[in-house]
This record gives structure tokens, sequence and C-alpha cells, in this order.
């Protein structure tokens, strides 16, 4: 019978039922007596010099308080970057200033110019307008090879040029890499795009800024996925306030897949400013303000060889990758295409060889961070589209070819510095087979050609790395903060709880998962336990919420407190029920001696803890709350193999998904019904990438794709239903939970499934069609048939 409550059980969000009614209490909902209003006056234009602003004609409109240009943040820091990359020269990486506001030089559209503070947001727009700037427009840099090939255009004169590193990965292995591809009995090459995308979340992103002159204590509000980060950045780095007059509260946040996770210039303006004019001051997105402002996600172009001997087994693989940067360094972003990116190019298989190299360029666009996946999609990509290539040019199935060559034996020390420590990729690609129901699908293609269309199949496997750590390790590698996590368990006098912890909900249902655990382990129901998140004044110091790190890192720390709890209340139920602490049994919320019939409940221990009338104060303190702090030893490393199928019209090159399957291994389920509900989420955002949206700039940096009438988003009737599968459980053997990530698999697995099922249907139709960069349009797909 399935599980109605604890660990296992589908228990329905609580969460949700704020969010369906209305009740919900996000960034933009926060109004504060005496706020002001702010507008900012973005760049048109991809590069310039700025020689002038004219404020006087602005500064005289109705309502304006202030008017800010970059002169003013002079003296205060950039935008700090968390992440350092050492190139393989050993050079540290080219590291320019982020400013707030730009001064002197414009360096893509969209970039803040001016900021209007006015009384109302109407104001604010209408001074912007008679503002008055006098740019030199400079030549744009777009197109990344160019921009590292031709030095003559620069976007920071004063950088040496447009590279910001040539990395190398596993630099030692390159000579032998290059040896094992120059004498493989075959190399399959395949040059791709990934392809830049925009992350769109529901909420856009908000900030408010108050500031407290009886205190000298600031307050942002802001849509955040980790408000600790953003105090530090912001408070010890940009704006120079001490941590304790600092308070970052992240309410509801409707979304952010990744790109809340940076710290952004409106948030260190409206907290600046808000002190500056000793008013309120708010800031919220328009959706055309996101397209040019949000960090940008992928854009790569790569280059890939995969080395196999005559038996087909994979003996070496090298890649090449040109990584977007952008104008500026965002928050995480020089470890995406390396740190998150090289180390997962072995994939599920055991590929002996492996050299990796990314060359990261600035260009006039908006900075490219984290988006959902972040690195290991580009990898995956590149990894289960050359395989498939390799299985067409060597006449074999494309499943056998990765069975053949699955990693089988773990822990599994691969030769880009992880360690994969449990998995089970056969049973993943046979739960797979099974679900998909492969051995219809011939019957299912012959029905498609008997009504003029092309039918596919496409598989993919994928392993990520979740829960990034240890925060030892990742500062060798450059990272500048820890990657831990914190929870605080307090324990109420009358049993119920409240659990403060460090990772952020915005969309994975901590509110509703978190408690489950709790519940497990102490066996008390699961309303009687509260989740408190995002105000820095009331949770301990946490990293928030990223890269499928909830419940495997913070989730890790709430149990180790849990388990401080239980000890201390098995102490004092020892006192209660004059025994050994070390006879006591915690079960279904009942305290009670082993092999006797003396208990005592859950509520009666917790009062006790309070009013510790029936023991010694010397040796119980009263109370019952405690804290932990868990760094994990290693990643976790879910992994999984997709199914898709689709139907391409032949003659007009639509693609159409038919059957769209998911067989996942997270370790250890939580709560099953979320889990594929992210799964689900991850899959509609993979498809999306594939088939639809793509982030487009012209020669002059200008964005061709800034709404939502040029960036195609996926809808309900662009998806199939899924059949989503997590029953391959093996477990995480380091933290104690036994779980792995589960939050970006759908958006990892799927790209590549469907790119190779839209050439399998394309083949299979006799159009020799080796690759098409994403996203497929029916476009790309009827020119790719026609000049095949």
């Amino acid at each position: 019978m399935p599980k109605d409550s604890g660990i296992g059980a589908s228990t329905k969000r609580r969460e949700d039922l704020r969010f369906l009614t209305g009740a919900g209490n996000y960034t933009d909902d926060i109004n504060i007596y005496g706020q002001a209003h702010v507008h900012f006056l973005r760049a048109d234009v991809a590069h310039a010099t700025i020689n002038g602003i004219d404020l006087a004609d602005a500064e005289k409109m109705p309502g304006v308080l202030r008017i800010f240009t970059g002169a003013d943040f002079e003296p205060v820091g950039g935008l700090p970057c968390g992440w350092q990359v050492t190139d393989k020269h050993g050079e540290p990486m080219q590291e320019p200033k982020h400013p707030i506001i730009a001064h002197g030089k414009i360096r893509h559209v969209g970039e803040i110019v001016a900021a209007v503070v006015a009384e109302s947001l109407a104001q604010a727009r209408d001074a912007a307008e008679a503002i008055g700037l006098n740019l030199t427009e400079l030549p744009a840099v777009v197109d990344m090879k160019t921009a590292v090939a031709d030095g003559t255009t620069k976007v920071h004169d004063d950088l040496t040029s447009n590279l910001c590193y040539d990395w190398g990965f596993v630099e030692e292995n390159k000579d032998a890499v290059d040896e094992a591809i120059k004498n493989a009995a075959h190399v399959t090459t395949l040059e791709l795009v990934n392809n830049r995308l925009v992350a769109n979340p529901m909420e856009p992103r908000v900030a408010v800024g108050e500031y407290s002159r009886s205190d000298d204590m600031h307050t942002l509000h802001t849509t955040s996925q980790n408000p600790h980060v953003i105090r530090l950045l912001m408070g010890a780095f940009v704006l120079g306030i001490p941590e304790h007059k600092l308070r970052v509260v992240a309410p509801d946040v409707g979304g952010g897949f990744g790109t809340k996770i940076f710290h952004y210039a409106e948030e260190a303006f409206c907290t600046f400013a808000a002190k500056a004019v000793n008013r309120p001051v708010k800031w919220t997105s328009t959706r055309s303000e996101a397209f040019m402002s949000d960090a940008h996600g992928r854009d790569h172009v790569t280059k890939i060889e995969l080395a196999m001997d005559a038996d087909n087994n994979f003996t070496a693989i090298r890649t090449e990758t040109y990584a977007n940067m952008g104008a500026y360094l965002s928050t995480f972003a020089p470890s995406v295409p390396t740190w998150l990116h090289g180390t997962l190019m072995a994939g599920n298989y055991k590929t002996p060889l492996i050299y990796v190299n990314v060359k990261a360029v600035f260009t006039n666009t908006v900075p490219v961070d984290a988006y959902r996946g972040a690195g290991r999609p580009e990898a995956t990509f590149q990894l289960e589209r050359v395989i498939d290539m390799a299985a067409r040019e060597r006449g074999v199935d494309p499943i056998a070819l990765r069975r053949q060559n699955f990693v089988t034996e773990f822990p599994y020390a691969t030769p880009v510095a992880v360690e994969y420590d449990t998995g089970d990729y056969e049973a993943t690609m046979a739960k797979l087979e099974e679900i998909a129901d492969m051995g219809g699908f011939a019957a299912r293609r012959a029905e498609s050609e008997k009504n003029g269309k092309l039918r596919g199949l496409g598989v993919n496997c994928y392993i990520e790395a979740c829960g990034i750590a240890p925060s030892n390790l990742v500062g060798q590698l450059g990272a500048r903060a820890g990657l831990y996590d914190a929870a605080t368990v307090r324990v109420n006098a009358t049993g119920s709880i409240s659990v403060m912890v460090g990772a952020h909900s915005h969309g994975q249902g901590h509110e509703t998962s978190f408690p489950q655990v709790i519940s497990e382990m102490i066996g008390i129901p699961e309303d009687q336990i509260d989740i408190v998140h995002g105000d820095t004044s009331k949770i301990p110091f946490g990293m928030g919420t990223y890269g499928s790190r909830s419940l495997a890192v913070c989730g890790s720390a709430m149990v180790r407190a849990a388990e401080k709890v239980i000890n201390k209340a098995k102490k004092i139920a020892a006192h209660l029920l004059e025994a050994s602490d070390a006879d006591i049994e915690l079960k279904d919320g009942q305290f009670s001696v082993a092999g006797t019939d003396k208990s005592v409940a859950w509520g009666d221990v917790t009062l006790a803890a309070y009013v510790p009338h029936n023991y010694p104060l010397e040796d119980i303190e009263p109370g019952l709350e405690e804290t932990a702090f868990y760094d994990p030893a290693n990643f976790t490393y879910p992994a999984g193999a997709y199914a898709c199928e689709v139907e391409v019209d032949p003659d007009t090159g639509k693609v159409t998904i038919e059957r769209f399957s998911a067989a996942d291994d997270f370790g250890n389920i939580i709560n099953p019904m979320i889990v594929s509900g992210q799964v689900h989420g991850g899959i509609a955002q993979g498809i999306g990438q594939a088939l639809l949206e793509n982030c487009a700039y012209d020669e002059n940096g200008q964005l061709l794709s800034a709404s939502y009438m040029d960036y195609t988003m996926p809808r309900a009737d662009d998806l199939p239903f899924y059949s989503v599968d997590h029953s391959c459980q093996t477990p995480c053997t380091h933290n104690p939970l036994g779980v792995k990530g589960c939050g970006e698999a759908g958006a990892i697995g799927s790209p590549p499934s469907v790119v190779n099922a839209v050439i399998d249907a394309l083949q299979s139709g006799g159009k020799n069609v080796a690759h098409i960069d994403m996203p497929l349009t029916p476009s790309r797909v009827w020119n790719a048939m026609n000049n095949a």
C-alpha cells in the first residue's frame, strides 16, 4: 500500500493552497508606506562611449526625487563574480569590473545608463524619456570566434583581449587523448551549437529597498534563490554594509530556473537609493526588461570527437568549446562551462581518456550564467549526439552501443576528476525500454508512414552532478563561497516544530517534503511542522537553492539538527522514565524504555524541556533547539535514460512529439509526486530548447528575440503527456537520506533525445541528414531535408 505520510508518501503540496487561491506573498505584493519608484533608462545600443548625460530637463519633471548615473556609484564596488577560473597556463581569468550603472561605456543592450527615482512609476518613466544621452556608437562584438580571432574591437578596453580564459581539463591528459584519437579505428566528429536561452520564470525580478535611520538598518526584499549569498555579496563587496546591518528577504518566488541565483545591479541600486533618498524604493521588472537584463543561459559552440577501437569501445573524447560570457561576468558564470561541464564529459560511459578545452569569451550581449542544469545539459547534449552519430556511422544499434560502454562497477573514478559513488545504468535503460514500449515502435512507425509522416525514435542517457561539494574542494577550484548548508530545528513547548532552513523554495515544494523527513524521524504529524526560509534575520547562514542541492545538502543539515534534538529529548525522557538514555527508543511520537511497556509521549517530553521540574538542570539545560551545518563529501549523481518519439511532416518540416518516456535514478525518494512534477517541468524546458526557444542577436548586438512575439515558449499543445518512472533507485552513499538531486534532470536528458529522434526520422525517410542545430524549427528541418 502507498504511504500516506512521511518519507515515500505522495503528500499533496501544502503551499499550493495559498498559490492557487491568490494568497501568496510575492515581492511585488510588498508595498511600504512612503515608497518611491525607480525606472531604469537602459541602453538601446550594444556598444558605445558615453560622452555625456544631460539631466537638466529630467530633474525638473514632476515627482522626480533624484536621478542617478554611473558617477554616483564610483565610490562603491562593482558586482562581484563568485568563482575564479584559472586557465590552462596557470593564469587567473580576466575579470573586468561590472558596474551597477554604466560609467564611461555601454557594453550591451539593456545595460542601465541612468535611474530615475520618483513619487510614481509613471513619473519616473516620463522623466527618463527627458534624459539626453551623448553617445559615440562603437562596433559590436557578437560572434565568439570572431571576438577571439579579431582583437581590434574589445568589449573591455582595460583587458588584453576578449578572451576571459582558455581552460584545459584534464591538461595532463591532452597528449594521450591526441594520440588515442590519432590511432583510433574510428573517430566521429560533430560540430554543434547549444543555443542561448532566456529563463522566463513566471514572476519577473523585483527589488524593494528600505532604510531605517534610527538603527542604520538596510532591508532588501527581492526575488532571490539564495538571500544569504545576496546579503554577503551586496553588503561586503558592493555597498560596504556590515552584514548585521543588512537584512535580505526573499518571500514567495515564482520560479527561478537559475536566473534568480545571481546578484543583480537592480538589487544593489534599490538598497543604495533607499538610503540616498530616505524613502523605500521599489522596482518591478517588465517582461521586456527581463529579456535584456536577466542572465541568459547556455550559448556554447562546440566541436566534439569520439574515438573508438575496432570493437566499438570508446577510447577517447576531445572537445573544444567557445562559451559566451556576455559583456560581464555574472555571479557564477565562469564555473558553468568549466567545472559544471567538463567534469561531466564522461557521462555514463567508461571512456579512459578525456580532454576538454573551453574558451570563455566576452561579447556585447547580456551576461550568461547558470540555467536549469548549468553545464550538465551542455555536456550531455554533446556526448549523446556524437554517440548517436557514431552508432549510425558504425552501423550498430544506438542502445547497444551505449550499453556496451556503460560504467558497471561502482564507485567509479572518471578521467575528469569526479567519482560516481553508485548507479545502475543498465537498470534505467531496461526500465526505459519497458515504459517506452520500444517493441511496438516498428508498428507505430509503419502507421505514421501510412499517414505520410516520418517517425523517429531517439534515446539518451545522462548523468549529472548535484549538490556541488565539498567546500574545501570547490574552494581549490576557484569558488569564492562555501557550498554547505544549514538548518535549525526549534521544538516548541507543546511539541510542534519550526525548522529554519538555508535552502530557498521557489517551486520545489520544500514546505511539503521537508516536514515529511522530520515527521518520519520523530513520528508526529506533518502539519505540526513548519518550514521557515527566505529571511536572513530568521534563518541560519545557508547557500540557497540551485544545482538540485536542497534535500541532499540542506535536507542533510536538517536531519543532523533533528538527530541532535532527538538525542537531547531522549535524555529528558530517560529522567522522566527513570531509565538510562541508552535504553530510550523513539517511535511514532512515543519515547519508550526498550523491553518494557514504560513510555512517555513526545509532547510531554518537549513540555518538560521548557518546564524542567523533573530533571536536574546541571545535567541538561532547558530548551529544545539545535542547529547543524552540513558540508557534503561528494556530489550526488542522479542518472537516467530518456526516449522520445516524433513525427516529422516532410512537406513542412514540422516536428510533433508523440511520446516521451523518462526512467530516472534519484536514489531514495521523499515525495514521488513532487519528483514526478520536477521531471515533467524539466522535460518541458528541454523540449522548449530543442524545438522552439532561441535567444538571437544581430551583428549590431541588437536583441532580436526580446518578447514573446519573437521568443517561442513551449505551450501545452507542444507537449505530450510523459511516461515518467523513478523506481530504479541506487541510494546515495554519503548523505544521511540517500537522496540525489531531481530538479534539473528533465532539462538535461530531453534535448538530445528530441534531436536524436528527429535525425532518426529523417534518416529512416531516406534523408541523409547528420545533424541540425537547436532549435529544430520547421524551417531548419525543411531546409535540412531539402539540402541533404
